[in-house]
């Protein structure tokens, strides 16, 4: 086969199979989602988020009925974490206390923990300090019974800053975890 050909094969192979691709979910040549061993997760690709995952997989969010609730929480550092630190405070866990009683008046699709840290220090550093919070708030909510299949968690690090990092002020309420949870309320 000459060299232009297999170029050119090869671009029609892949341009069939990302066009077949209608999630961030793998799927086989038969349109069935690839699975771990046994059966329960779905194979992701690096733009998969709860919107783009394919019906059945897990973090589907699944078609919205009437009854649906969504709502963003910002919860600032200084109620939850000390100064370049990760481990709750007494007042963060009587906050997460809270949101894990009122998660049980919902049926809840999926929590979206997003840690945020100031500019103070490296990227490389601040996007781990914002892991590792955001896995805080995952870990306690999940020693409160909710579903950890359920919580995603993510990192910004410094990149999102809410006010200016210029103030002492500002670099506080930057240092903050955003908590989205998405569930399905019961109608009355």
């Amino acid at each position: 086969m000459n060299k232009t050909l297999k170029v050119l094969l090869a671009s029609v192979i892949t341009v069939s199979a990302s066009a077949a691709m209608a999630s961030d979910n793998w799927e086989n040549s038969s349109a069935l989602n690839w699975k771990n061993g046994d059966g329960a997760l779905c194979w992701r690709d690096n733009n998969w988020t709860p919107a783009t995952a394919a019906p059945g997989c897990d973090g589907w969010l699944g078609k919205k009925a009437d009854g649906v609730s969504q709502s963003k929480i910002t919860l600032q550092a200084d109620t939850l974490y000390d100064f370049d630190k990760a481990t709750l405070k007494p007042e963060g866990k009587a906050t997460l206390d809270k949101i894990a009683a009122d998660l049980s008046k919902i049926k809840l699709e999926v929590i979206i923990a997003v840690g945020n840290t100031d500019s103070v220090g490296t990227d490389a550093y601040n996007m781990a300090l914002g892991q590792r919070r955001a896995q805080s708030v995952k870990a306690y909510l999940v020693s409160k019974g909710v579903d950890g299949s359920r919580i995603y968690t993510e990192s910004k690090g410094k990149s999102n800053p809410v006010a200016s990092n210029a103030t002492a002020e500002g670099r506080a309420k930057n240092r903050r975890t955003d908590i989205e949870v998405v569930g399905t309320a019961a109608v009355k």
